[in-house]
């Protein structure tokens, strides 16, 4: 339907006055054209009644080649993690367990309200990636990885400096701007421990001249900090910093183990820092300065980080350990359920560069909706919708996901996808990839 109207929500709009509207919402076109007031009877009409309509959740750090690793990489620590398992498995991907893998992650975002995310793959086979992402519906910012140095990586996850360069250049020529602008393509270099500083500095060349995202992994685990230091001599922001990758561009992942002094340097350089609480549980990685660093003016948005670290793609999950997290550091109600809210939305929406496109229901910003049913016995009584979306409501709760006013998930439904066949490919691909790994 290029024009339909979403009626009987309740509307948290997200705008800077954080405005709540009863009344109806009128997409018209892939835009938002209404919030609230009289709309004409004859529009046709999506109901959601006993839900709340919202921005769609944007998802800012998640590696969708990782979603046929779920449950293959547990009780590890970041740096056996990767060279152990998530590696081997990475270099082991082949065009088919790649588009697989997409597609199984892309369902559990979008039938659990994710509408945009930023991505960072493996070093080979993005192409595949970012071809299933543009027929899925699915906003995304996609990084082929870059890495070239660290011994203990696959030879095939190392590739010299010019042409992994070079092959990023090319993914942005061919994609960036596809799919009516909703794919875009960032610069994504793995982190300091596998990546040369001319391979950074490279990097940080590109993104100053074609004004890419560059999307990054900093200061997650203390054992990589202290491989950072050994190798550059200085902390893991300093040395991005020194790099010239420490710019508004710049979107670093975890911020776990972070000083005063890194803290001041990112709101300084305006870094933007990519909070993903359960893969730093299960990883073991820390409990993060978030509220410390949103006093500074540091822009903070949330990722499920891979399921190979996380299991689930669920940004309720992400929001919740979010909130009870900072509970747990700094006393109930340091981080509100409505500023958790924000960073699902807004703050992701500023991070990817996007904070005048999506994030808020506002008209003429585009229709990535998504309408949360807090009606049910396990939601009710939502005095607080805030509080029912950070604390009570669950993936399932969605009824509907939109984007660009393309109505992809209603009453649980993901158009076009079979579930049970996708999971039935999932294991089979899944199977085929670890006997190539050698796992």
């Amino acid at each position: 339907m290029s024009t339909c109207v979403l009626r009987g929500a309740t509307v948290l709009t997200m705008n800077d006055a954080r405005d709540v509207v009863t009344g109806p919402v009128v997409v018209r076109d892939g835009v938002i054209a209404q919030v609230g007031g009289a709309v004409p009877a004859d529009l046709p009409a999506i109901d959601v009644s006993g839900c709340v309509l919202l921005p769609g959740f944007v998802q800012t750090h998640v590696h969708l080649c990782q979603t046929l690793f779920r449950g293959a990489a547990d009780d590890l620590a970041l740096l056996a993690w990767l060279r152990q398992r998530v590696w081997p498995m990475e270099a082991a991907h082949d065009a088919a367990s790649l588009r697989v893998s997409t597609r199984l992650a892309v369902h559990e975002l979008l039938r659990t309200g994710t509408t945009a995310v930023l991505t960072m793959e493996t070093v080979h086979g993005t192409e595949v990636v970012l071809e299933t992402l543009a027929a899925s519906g699915l906003r995304a910012t996609v990084g082929k990885c870059l890495m070239d140095s660290d011994d203990a990586a696959p030879a095939r996850l190392k590739q010299a400096v010019a042409p992994a360069i070079d092959d990023a250049l090319a993914l942005h020529r061919a994609f960036d701007g596809s799919a009516d602008g909703r794919i875009r393509v960032a610069l994504a270099p793995r982190f300091a421990v596998s990546c040369s500083r001319a391979l950074l500095e490279a990097a940080a060349d590109v993104s100053a001249s074609r004004a890419l995202l560059v999307h990054t992994h900093a200061s997650e685990q203390r054992d990589e900090i202290a491989v950072v230091r050994r190798l550059a001599g200085m902390g893991n922001l300093a040395y991005l910093a020194d790099t010239g990758l420490a710019t508004p561009r710049l979107c670093a992942a975890h911020c776990v183990w972070v000083d005063e002094e890194e803290q001041a340097l990112m709101a300084e350089r305006d870094v933007k820092v990519l909070h993903c609480p359960g893969s730093n549980l299960k990883l073991g990685s820390g409990l993060a300065p978030i509220v410390e660093m949103q006093r500074r003016g540091i822009t903070v948005s949330l990722g499920a980080d891979g399921a190979a670290c996380n299991n689930r793609l669920d940004m309720f999950d992400e929001m919740r350990l979010a909130a009870t997290l900072q509970a747990v550091r700094l006393g109930p109600g340091a981080l509100p359920a409505r500023d958790v809210v924000w960073m699902a939305t807004r703050a992701g929406a500023r991070t990817l560069g996007l904070g005048d496109v999506i994030g808020q229901v506002t008209p003429g910003y585009r229709a990535d909706l998504i309408a949360v049913d807090v009606s049910g016995p396990l939601v009710a009584p939502s005095t607080d919708l805030y509080s029912s979306l950070v604390y009570a409501c669950r993936g399932t709760d969605v009824r509907l996901t939109m984007v660009d006013g393309d109505v992809l998930v209603r009453n649980g439904e993901h158009r076009g996808v079979d579930p049970q066949a996708l999971a039935a490919s999932a294991h089979v691909e899944a199977r085929r990839l670890r006997t190539r790994a050698g796992l």
